[in-house]
């Protein structure tokens, strides 16, 4: 499992060198008050990659390989980092930034043999980054509060993207929109036909795919043709049985809508394929992703139990084989029988998109 630490006691001040003292507390976190610990569960990785070799076997459709992949992820936040000075100029006041650092790893479990996501692990992607709340400013810019995640991955691309903050909850559970996996023309963004690509229709052997036969995954219900024609039924589909309580919701963006601006990403020469980037071979050019932090309530039962007793560790149900939280529970009596109750817990989904060039 991944872990990240600060130096104890390490918090980010402005330096005593005189001028303006920084605040005596540390900055607002807003909505990344919920980004602490360690949080972990299983999803759904696809992506069309590219296809090397010949110029005659690799056109149009056969220059990409949709690769899917089942995932165990995992996401681990620092401590919040206190009070990040942001100097301004002129008549725009200073401000004081506040965030965590996150380390993200994904882990391959896709089990060829089962059709299951209980395969052996094999790392896919590793990330490490920061989320930080930026304060509102009333002059240079006239902006809002929001929220930037700034993250670099080992293949060669930087991110940096931002969205307004959120300002309130929503009761229930999340509304998880549409999204499809047909990839659009340079050219003209138009969307390709799903029927031009073999590679998404689950029924057929393709070469074009990993794995090439699904006929295993659409047995045991893990990649069929309703996920291929809309990866986000994962994120519906795992919910469903649960009583979530309240969502929260944002969006950040390499490429945000108005009124926020900013962001973007950066490759290495490798993916950007030339100086003018017309000869990608995977050039990251837009990100988006949407969050979804969740409280969700659980019931538990508690076995019984005798004062002075170790406390337990109880976890609720878990119908579908996510992990389920983990709750040490310490009753400050002694429970003759067996007794429920109700507790909450805080969940995150995201579902989020990258954009590849690739010619």
């Amino acid at each position: 499992m991944a872990a990240i630490s600060l130096p104890l006691g390490f918090q980010i001040a402005p330096a005593p060198l005189g001028g303006v003292p920084g605040p005596s507390v540390p900055a607002p976190l807003g909505v990344l008050a919920n980004f602490s610990g360690t949080f972990n569960g299983l999803g759904l990785n696809t992506i069309f990659r590219p296809n090397s070799g010949p110029l005659n076997t690799t056109t149009f459709p056969r220059d990409n390989v949709l690769e899917l992949n089942l995932i165990n992820d995992t996401i681990t936040f620092s401590q919040s980092l206190g009070a990040v000075p942001n100097r301004g100029l002129a008549l725009q006041d200073d401000i004081f930034l506040n965030g965590v650092s996150y380390i993200q790893v994904v882990n391959d479990v896709t089990n060829l043999k089962t059709g299951r996501a209980d395969g052996a692990p094999t790392g896919i992607h590793f990330e490490a980054g920061l989320w930080m709340n930026v304060p509102a400013t009333n002059n240079t810019p006239v902006l809002g509060d929001s929220l930037v995640r700034m993250g670099s991955i080992p293949h060669g691309t930087t991110i940096n993207a931002e969205c307004l903050a959120p300002t309130s909850d929503s009761p229930g559970p999340p509304e998880i929109p549409l999204v499809s996996l047909v990839p659009f023309s340079v050219l003209d963004g138009k969307p390709l036909q799903p029927g031009q690509l073999e590679n998404l229709n689950a029924s057929i052997v393709s070469t074009l795919r990993l794995p090439n036969d699904l006929s295993k995954f659409v047995a045991a219900g893990t990649i069929n043709q309703e996920i291929l024609d809309d990866p986000n039924s994962v994120l519906r589909n795992a919910i469903k049985w649960q009583n979530i309580m309240k969502t929260t919701a944002f969006t950040v963006s390499t490429k945000p809508p108005p009124p926020e601006f900013g962001g973007g990403t950066r490759n290495i020469a490798f993916l950007e394929g030339n100086p003018a980037s017309t000869k990608p071979n995977a050039n990251a050019i837009q990100m988006n992703a949407t969050f979804w932090i969740e409280t969700v309530q659980h019931r538990l039962e508690v076995p019984i139990f005798k004062v002075g007793q170790a406390p337990m560790k109880l976890s609720p149900a878990s119908p579908l084989g996510q992990p389920a939280p983990v709750f040490l529970v310490s009753p400050p009596h002694a429970i003759n029988a067996p007794k429920n109750i109700t507790v909450t817990s805080l969940q995150i989904q995201y579902s989020q998109v990258v954009f590849f060039g690739i010619r």
